[in-house]
């Protein structure tokens, strides 16, 4: 593989990487930025001569906040042949841009990618088209625009169906570019970094809580002020009682003694 394409992998796949990692930092950035991993087998139809490839399909996608129910992406993958077939095997390493939509549990995308591919050509060699070359192998420049489906399966596992339709520099015939097509099926799986909290279609949070306002702080009354030192003390003496005293209350009279009035009783005789 160039030295150069895989520099600008590993430095891609670097930046992901801490995207990621400062987002798990933050509760309110692990909702703007999800990562998925996704495995695949896919057949790829070569475009050279009828060729075919079985290989594997690995990648991953890091997604950040829907837009107007536009779901954008960046994403990288690489395709390693298995069974090189009769003519040529294709190996690549892509990366570029992801759009999504989601309907319910289907999530339609397309794709835009770049990146390098190294061909093997099969059978000791494939012949350039004025036959003075025999061509063991060459790498070029790819140019990949596709598409594809994730099915939800799980809230974190879906099924994915992916097509693309690649343009791949070759020195073997006299255009200098051959079309390959690779179909690809496999497994998508999302990495739920906050399982309580999912994306609704409209792109608010589902699930999500408002924390609560903030209780209003209790200011104490401030303290009275102190006793200024050049004012005098209040005079704390009780007044005197200015009500007059009560006037003492005279003896009932004696009714024991004769009135003056009444005259004495007439004795009588024995």
């Amino acid at each position: 593989m160039n030295p150069g394409f895989r520099s600008t992998s590993l430095l891609l796949l670097t930046l992901a990487a801490c995207s990621i990692a400062g987002a798990q930092a933050s509760p309110t950035a692990i909702q703007r930025i999800t990562l998925y991993g996704f495995g695949a087998v896919t057949g790829t139809y070569t475009g050279l001569d009828g060729g075919k490839n079985l290989g594997i399909t690995a990648g991953a996608d890091v997604g950040f906040r829907p837009y107007h129910l536009w779901y954008p992406y960046l994403e990288v993958r690489g395709t390693y042949p298995i069974d090189g077939g009769q003519v040529d095997a294709q190996k690549n390493v892509l990366y570029g841009v992801k759009v999504a939509r989601h309907y319910s549990i289907f999530h339609p995308y397309v794709n835009v990618l770049f990146g390098r591919d190294k061909i093997d050509y099969q059978d000791g060699g494939y012949p350039n088209s004025a036959g003075t070359l025999l061509y063991i192998n060459s790498v070029s420049n790819v140019f990949s625009v596709g598409g594809g489906l994730d099915l939800d399966i799980t809230d974190q596992i879906a099924l994915k169906v992916d097509g693309q339709f690649q343009r791949v520099g070759v020195p073997v015939n006299s255009s200098g570019d051959i079309y390959s097509k690779p179909i690809s099926i496999g497994i998508n799986y999302r990495f739920d970094f906050n399982r309580h909290i999912h994306y609704n279609r409209d792109g608010s949070m589902k699930g999500y809580k408002p924390p609560p306002p903030p209780k209003p702080e209790v200011v104490p009354p401030p303290p009275p002020p102190s006793p200024d030192a050049t004012t005098p003390p209040a005079d704390t003496t009780p007044a005197p009682d200015n009500t007059a005293p009560a006037t003492p209350t005279q003896p009932p009279p004696d009714t024991t003694k004769p009135s003056p009035d009444t005259p004495a009783p007439t004795p009588q005789p024995q």
